[in-house]
């Protein structure tokens, strides 16, 4: 093994684990959200504040992690992002599920780009994030939908919130089973050498 590959061994392992823990928490949080929120209105929004203020923990764990935020500019401003948009949320509350949309339909566009950025920037040295960037981008076009929605007059909740968290959930387990097959082939190559 390489001194390189030796190095970046590490990062892989928490990379992976990182996706793991990403999709159980969101996964977590769809279910509650599906489930029993819906039905109380002082879970749903303390979990409407706890979203945004998990991906923004999440992020700040990854970049220091990953050599820090300095070096991670995309998780930093992530960071940024979703921690006024945790503030946001709670003050946002009193005046109704259709401005609570509109601050996460913003974060949504936002944190989508910030994502997708990052996971341009990790592809040369991790690959397997291709799902990383698709949901990125998929973020950015939810974040529209949300705005749409926030703008009509039609009841919203939390619910409209579920399915994002639910693709979020779903690409942060693809990323996390393409870097596991990516490690096992490479262990594998490696071994037959």
């Amino acid at each position: 093994m390489t001194t390189t590959a030796a190095a970046k061994a590490p990062d892989l392992s928490w990379l992976t684990t990182y996706y793991y823990l990403r999709f159980a928490v969101a996964a977590a949080w769809v279910a509650v959200a599906f489930t029993i929120a819906g039905t109380m209105p002082a879970l749903a929004a303390a979990m409407l504040v706890v979203y945004p203020a998990w991906d923004a923990l999440a992020n700040y764990l990854d970049a220091a992690r990953s050599g820090g935020l300095a070096r991670n500019k995309s998780q930093m401003l992530n960071l940024a992002v979703s921690t006024v948009t945790a503030v946001a949320v709670a003050a946002t509350l009193p005046q109704g599920p259709h401005a609570v949309l509109q601050v996460f339909g913003v974060w949504a566009m936002l944190s989508g780009l910030f994502q997708l950025a990052t996971g341009v920037r990790r592809w040369k040295a991790y690959g397997a994030q291709w799902a990383m960037i698709l949901s990125g981008a998929q973020s950015g076009l939810a974040g529209a939908h949300m705005l749409s929605k926030a703008a009509g007059l039609a009841a919203v909740g939390i619910a409209d919130i579920v399915p994002y968290a639910a693709f979020g959930a779903f690409y942060f387990l693809v990323s996390a089973v393409s870097l596991t097959v990516s490690a096992a082939r490479r262990r594998a190559k490696v071994a037959a050498a």
